[in-house]
């Protein structure tokens, strides 16, 4: 069976992001899973406030069309998200926004959501590892039909979770992030 291709997004933009490094290191466990996986910013995608008279007046900005291409070209995604008082930060959500109002011809409004896998990760300071803001993006990802995996890596004291070369510490972290990217690779084939 061919290799699906991954496309990771991190939904953090901070320097020395805890999610940003976890991210890399998903990257490293899907090229070691044989995957053609890419990694992107959301810096390369700057779109305004999701705005519908914004939307009515100027149609769909070009970057939210490309980033729709750019998930649209890959089999499944990894989002990797932080939390931001308790809830999904608004760099991704508004990037799902535009993206759900992309419209492209002989697709219909939102496809690209339902004909793909997503996965979710997230890291976080506290003892509860962006758990709220992963169940918040998977709300919002169902109302846009998404097909989201059941697995999910909370990252928990993500300050104390890298070492000196941002590879994960604990042997229980590593093994969730196998699991989850393994799982993410069966669904995503079988979807093929």
């Amino acid at each position: 069976m061919p290799a699906p291709k991954i496309l990771i997004i991190p939904g953090s933009l901070r320097t020395g992001s805890h999610n940003a490094k976890l991210a890399a290191v998903a990257a490293y466990e899907f090229l070691q899973a044989g995957v053609d996986v890419t990694r992107i910013s959301l810096a390369d995608f700057p779109l305004p406030i999701y705005d519908g008279d914004l939307q009515a007046k100027s149609g769909v900005p070009k970057n939210a069309i490309n980033l729709k291409r750019m998930i649209g070209a890959h089999h499944g995604v990894l989002i990797v998200s932080p939390e931001y008082n308790a809830s999904v930060p608004p760099l991704l959500k508004n990037a799902i926004d535009w993206v759900s109002r992309v419209h492209e011809l002989h697709e219909a409004r939102g496809e690209v959501f339902r004909s793909r896998i997503f996965a979710l990760a997230g890291a976080s300071q506290s003892r509860l590892g962006a758990a709220r803001a992963l169940q918040a993006l998977r709300l919002i990802l169902s109302a846009c039909h998404a097909n989201v995996i059941a697995s999910q890596l909370t990252l928990a004291f993500a300050d104390q979770a890298y070492d000196d070369r941002d590879r994960l510490k604990n042997e229980g972290d590593i093994a969730a992030l196998k699991e989850l990217v393994a799982h993410l690779i069966d669904v995503s084939q079988r979807m093929m």
